[in-house]
Order: C-alpha cells, then sequence, then structure tokens
C-alpha cells in the first residue's frame, strides 16, 4: 500500500459538481492499494497516518498526531499511486489491487482510522472521477509505503 499524505488547514471532494465531503483542519491521505497488499500492510499504515506527528506544538516543532489536536482526515482512493511509468510515457496500472479487493482495503483502512480515536474520517467515492480542493498548511506532504516499512 501506498499513501500520500498532506497537512491541510480545509479540503473538499465532490463528484458531478455535488460536494461529497469536507474537512478542517488535519490531513487528506491519498490511499494506494497494491497487488497482494494484506490487513497486516493496510493496518501498519493506518497506525503510521494516525500517528504521524506533523503539526506543531506549543513550541512550533513538529510534535503532534492529527489525534492530539483533534483534527480529520479525508480519505482519496487513489489507484495512480501504483502507475509504472519505466517504459514509455503512458502509465501502466498493473501493480493495483483489483478494484472489488482494492475497495474492501479502502474502506478497512477508514474504519481503522476511525477506531484509532480520529475525530472524523471523511471519505471519498471509490471509483469515482472526484475534485479535490485543499488548502495545505506548510506545505507538509509524507510519502509512506509499506514495501519500504519496518513491521
Amino acid at each position: 500500500m501506498k499513501a500520500i499524505v498532506q497537512r491541510v488547514r480545509q479540503a473538499s471532494l465532490s463528484v458531478d459538481g455535488q460536494l461529497v465531503s469536507e474537512i478542517q483542519n488535519g490531513l487528506v491521505c491519498y490511499l494506494g492499494v497494491g497487488r497482494g497488499d494484506s490487513d497486516k500492510e493496510m493496518l501498519w499504515l493506518a497506525r503510521k497516518v494516525a500517528g504521524l506527528r506533523i503539526f506543531s506544538d506549543q513550541d512550533g516543532k513538529m510534535n503532534l498526531s492529527v489525534k492530539d489536536c483533534d483534527y480529520e482526515i479525508l480519505v482519496v482512493s487513489q489507484f495512480t499511486l501504483f502507475g509504472d511509468i519505466r517504459n514509455g510515457f503512458r502509465p501502466s496500472f498493473i501493480e493495483a489491487e483489483a478494484p472489488a479487493e482494492a475497495e474492501r482495503m479502502y474502506e478497512r483502512f477508514c474504519s481503522e482510522l476511525e477506531s484509532a480515536g480520529i475525530k472524523k474520517v471523511a471519505h471519498g467515492v471509490f471509483g469515482a472521477d472526484m475534485q479535490i480542493s485543499q488548502l495545505n498548511n506548510g506545505p507538509v506532504t509524507i510519502i509512506l509505503d509499506t514495501a519500504v516499512r519496518s513491521l
């Protein structure tokens, strides 16, 4: 699994011009599920996202997590994180998980964040053409990849 996590002041997600979800201070997490990813990878990644200490404490140091600050997370499914452009210019997505299993993992990931005590976990619409608007805070962007983790 892969995730791109961005610290935001606000973010919203729409489909076909209709607002689906929005958050205020917190994180936008773009989540990609790869072929063969298991619950083990999903649990590790959810724990990392919930615990990332990338918000400022009273001394201005990045020392607090989204949970510490009582902030929110918007999770957006993004199979394109597995786009392979080693050959040519058109990405290949054969390393992305099949849609049914990827959606199951996406929903479990969101549930794990909720179980971790995140104030609000907003969802995108799996498989939809989504429009995301976000006001980055920092900017702070973290790339997470379970293929290079320590379990």
